[in-house]
């Protein structure tokens, strides 16, 4: 019977994400590409597997890392460096007379759209093995450290790093302080007819696929056994332990796979700034998304993806007008001068916070998911007794 109920919620999870999928396909290709909608499902499919990643592990195996801004560094400077046209790199590279990495991924695999889907995807995987590698490093001295230093220790190693990118002498290879760009972004996956012209839009479609298949394989890692250690080590290491879990293996295997696919969600956002800097990776970052993460739920996957949606709608849409004036909802303006200011926005936002926080303090959903929202409860032993 489990086997049974495992198969049908598994089919029915493929089925709504083939068909979210789809929908957004059909908005492309129907609505204007101008849209702030496709500005909020772009990005907001960013943050939601990176707040997925960070989830597992702050929800799911309880250490409180705030270095995900430095992994997503590391991942979106990988990506970019290894995927700049050879013809552009001396234009990227200008100050340091060229690059020293004189090939590009998408041009060894032939170019073209076999060449840039092959060269794309390796360029992600190693972006995601770039952040796991440096976990790693990391991971041996620092995680023996619990709760609040092992945060600390992490948000240094993220400033450190950003610091290092930003060095001269690595300039050939990082660009110092200047932005890499001309790289392959989510346009360049839209298909176009031999005149240019686009006939199938699928610069949405791309980041919303590859996040539903790292988050797909986050939530099979969850449901394993290794999954369950992690849970086992979040609830109490001691006990864990004495199960015969491995602790210093299991926290080096959800740090370096959280590192993984926060380093593919960096890269990710690279393509969706259609550049790289190593001043946009600070730790507010990482702040954005721990907040993320704590509004949506700690411990739940479906809370870390709605809640990035949300926050990306709220910030880069919804409560954008409130920095002008007049403020502007449909076809209503609402003047008030002085009132709607530059940072208003962020006032408001920062209060529709609190209110949440105070309101949801385990978060929207908690630690639950969505498919448990819609199951009925049982019936407790002793109400069936006493009726």
């Amino acid at each position: 019977m489990k086997q049974n109920k495992s198969k049908k919620g598994l089919v029915i999870a493929l089925i709504a994400i083939a068909a979210l999928l789809a929908v957004v396909i059909v908005l492309e290709n129907t609505l204007k590409p101008t849209s702030m909608l496709f500005t909020v499902l772009k990005k907001g499919a960013v943050y939601s597997l990176v707040a997925v990643s960070l989830n597992l592990l702050n929800g799911f195996t309880g250490l409180f890392s705030l270095g995900q801004a430095g992994f997503m560094l590391l991942g979106a400077y990988t990506y970019a460096i290894l995927t700049v046209p050879t013809a552009s790199r001396d234009t990227v590279y200008y100050l340091y007379g060229g690059s020293a990495v004189n090939f590009s991924l998408p041009e060894l695999f032939g170019g073209g759209a076999a060449g840039l889907i092959v060269g794309v995807t390796l360029g992600l995987i190693l972006a995601g093995l770039a952040a796991a590698f440096f976990a790693w490093l990391i991971g041996l001295p620092v995680l023996r450290l619990k709760s609040d230093y092992l945060a600390i220790a992490t948000l240094g190693f993220a400033e450190i790093i950003r610091a290092v990118f930003q060095w001269d002498k690595l300039g050939p290879v990082t660009n110092g302080a200047n932005m890499i760009k001309s790289f392959p972004t989510f346009t360049d996956f839209n298909i176009k007819d031999a005149g240019g012209q686009v006939v199938l839009r699928l610069s949405t479609f791309f980041p919303f696929l590859v996040a539903v298949i790292c988050i797909g394989i986050i939530v099979l890692l969850i449901h394993s056994s290794y999954g369950r250690a992690f849970k086992a080590i979040r609830e109490d290491e001691i006990a864990a332990e004495a199960m015969g879990i491995d602790l210093a293996r299991h926290k080096m295997l959800s740090f370096c796979i959280s590192a993984f696919f926060s380093g593919v969600g960096g890269a990710l956002l690279a393509m969706y700034s259609n550049q790289v800097q190593a001043k946009l990776f600070t730790s507010a970052l990482s702040y954005e998304l721990l907040l993320i993460v704590v509004i949506g739920g700690i411990g739940s996957v479906t809370g870390s993806c709605l809640a990035s949606f949300l926050y990306i709608a709220a910030s880069e849409w919804w409560l954008r007008g409130l920095d002008e004036d007049p403020f502007v909802i449909g076809n209503i303006a609402i003047s008030a001068p002085g009132f709607f200011r530059t940072g208003l926005r962020m006032v408001v936002f920062s209060v529709i916070i609190m209110v949440v926080v105070l309101f949801f303090r385990r978060g929207i959903m908690g630690d639950k998911e969505l498919p448990n929202l819609f199951k009925p409860r049982k019936k407790s032993k002793q109400k069936e007794a006493a009726k």
